[in-house]
């Protein structure tokens, strides 16, 4: 199949996804993932999956993406993919890096977000017939000639072993950080509180840690957050988190800070329960600096007011990637390209 088929073929799907004649067909879907995953509440998936139409599906951003990564394999390999399911459609991406470098995909879908890809996959079957070719859902990926998996921290040292001897990428736990400098806006705060809560706080690109000056006051911040509160507490899973790790703080007399549904506490972890912000302080933007330089391995974003931190991103855009925001910051496209 030509590259600009392939193309076609994805810009086509965008155009569905956005449609508003596809509205009633969404809305069903999006009932049938929270049924099987109640983190997949029906806002969230339809947010998804606008974003994956906005973001990723338009000839003009699939073209640009694409033509950075100028080769095409005379022969396109299998590539199985292990896809992550902790917020709504997220191995996508994945799929589309796959099919879009020339190559061939098995994949093996996560149980918590098997509604969602699956439909999408079949949308693209039912576009274009002729990408049953060029992917098949698998169990097993034995079959594959490379692999790309992602898990855990300990899942991955099992693909390490089971996918050593072919070309591969293998991911791990990552989380994003979220950096304030003491004269944030409460604008700024409402988008921060985005990075922290979208999805319930399950990604990889949402801030569950915060670095914050020697004595933050965080009442503003709590306090700019606190309209949130609803849209998450209505959601029973996280109502349970959020009321099971406030009564281990009471238990334990653990220090935090308590608006009512977000919980923040000072710790040196990285990855924070969800309903917790964990954060950090410093002295000097050298002391920021030094910190983000000894844990970049496990740092997916880093979130800033209005991005003032060079490298950084603004406030509410760390669940808005573009198709070069690879996962891991591994260039998914490039690997592909070496197969």
């Amino acid at each position: 199949m030509l590259h600009s088929e392939r193309l076609q073929t994805f810009v086509a799907l965008g155009e569905f996804l956005r449609s508003a004649d596809a509205q009633p067909e969404l809305d069903e879907i999006a009932q049938r993932a929270y049924h099987k995953n109640n983190w997949f509440t029906p806002i969230n998936s339809q947010n998804a999956l606008r974003a994956i139409a906005d973001q990723f599906l338009t000839a003009d951003k699939l073209s640009a993406w694409t033509n950075q990564y100028t080769s095409e394999p005379t022969t396109p390999k299998t590539v199985g993919v292990v896809m992550a399911g902790n917020i709504p459609a997220v191995g996508f991406h994945d799929l589309l890096c796959v099919v879009m470098s020339g190559h061939k995909l098995l994949a093996k879908l996560s149980s918590q977000d098997f509604v969602l890809i699956h439909y999408l996959i079949q949308k693209l079957k039912e576009i274009n017939p002729a990408f049953s070719g060029w992917i098949e859902e698998a169990e097993r990926l034995n079959a594959a000639d490379a692999y790309i998996a992602t898990g855990s921290n300990n899942t991955a040292r099992y693909f390490e072993y089971y996918f050593a001897k072919k070309p591969h990428i293998i991911r791990k736990n990552r989380s994003s950080v979220g950096l304030l400098m003491g004269e944030e806006s409460d604008d700024e705060f409402v988008h921060l509180g985005h990075d922290i809560s979208d999805y319930y706080g399950l990604g990889c690109r949402n801030v569950s840690t915060l670095l914050v000056p020697e004595g933050y006051d965080f009442t503003p911040m709590l306090r700019a957050l606190e309209p949130q509160a609803s849209l998450y507490l209505n959601n029973h899973k996280y109502q349970n988190n959020y009321d099971y790790n406030k009564s281990v703080y009471l238990i334990n007399a653990i220090p935090h800070l308590d608006n009512g549904y977000l919980l923040v506490t000072k710790n040196d972890g990285l990855v924070s329960p969800i309903s917790v912000i964990y954060y950090q302080t410093y002295q000097t933007q050298d002391d920021v600096t030094n910190w983000l330089t000894a844990h970049k391995d496990q740092i997916q974003v880093v979130a800033s007011a209005k991005g003032w931190r060079t490298g950084s991103i603004p406030f509410g855009q760390t669940q808005c990637p573009s198709l070069t925001d690879y996962a891991d910051g591994i260039d998914t496209m490039a690997f592909l390209s070496t197969l």
